[in-house]
């Protein structure tokens, strides 16, 4: 699917992680299927996130019950993707 395809739902989840837990849950997010990429980044994030859903509340399951819960997840900031294009 190219980004923005009006049959999935795609969002930019950006992770605040406790101090020491980056490497951890970088390697928990390559996990779920949902997972598209994962950058581990410098800045006001430690984490960026690329994640794809079926539709709005899978992406929201995603999030609330996968993402936020894992051990370590101090805050997350989502961004949902309206439209987009890839070079």
């Amino acid at each position: 699917m190219s980004v923005g395809a009006a049959l999935v739902a795609q969002a930019i989840v950006m992770i605040n992680t406790d101090v020491g837990k980056e490497n951890d849950i970088f390697n928990e997010l390559l996990k779920i299927d949902e997972v598209k990429k994962v950058y581990m980044v410098y800045g006001i994030h430690d984490l960026v996130v690329f994640v794809e859903a079926e539709n709005m509340d899978k992406l929201r399951t995603l999030i609330t019950d996968k993402i936020r819960k894992l051990d370590g997840v101090k805050s997350t900031l989502t961004s949902v993707i309206v439209t987009g294009k890839e070079k």
